[in-house]
């Protein structure tokens, strides 16, 4: 049986096979899937469809609440500032991530969102989960565009 990191490694792959960047993104409750997503952006033509917003949004709808207190979000790739602030704002219990985003994370790189002063729900972050593989990920994607 796949762990909840590989289902949000198979969203990831499929945004790549459809040219985006490969982010997954899995979100639990009660042990028990209730979204998943992958980047979207290039095919929504929207800045915001990140792998975690979508997932989101479809969990709050599943649940019929804008709270996901109880939920947990399984991401391939550290949250930027965007998806941090609604990880936050969403009141999602625990994070896991893959890989470490020097230039564009916020949890464990840059703004470190959650540490922020101005952050009202901190949620558990557990990092580095398949990190080697989550970064080969986009070390290949990149690579074959350049």
């Amino acid at each position: 049986m796949p762990s909840f990191m590989d289902l949000a490694f198979e969203d990831a792959r499929a945004a790549e096979a459809a040219g985006e960047v490969p982010v997954g993104c899995v979100i639990l409750r009660g042990g028990a899937v209730i979204a998943r997503a992958g980047n979207r952006t290039l095919r929504d033509r929207d800045p915001t469809a990140h792998a975690e917003l979508l997932a989101i949004r479809s969990a709050t709808a599943a649940i019929d609440s804008e709270r996901l207190t109880d939920c947990d979000l399984y991401v391939t790739l550290e949250p930027c500032t965007m998806c941090a602030a609604a990880i936050s704002f969403a009141r999602i219990r625990r994070v896991y991530f893959g890989a470490l985003d020097p230039k564009g994370g916020a949890v464990e790189s840059g703004v470190r969102f959650f540490s922020s002063p101005t952050c009202h729900h901190r949620p558990e972050v557990y990092g580095g989960i398949n990190e080697t593989e989550a970064a080969a990920l986009l070390r290949n994607f990149f690579a074959a565009r350049r």
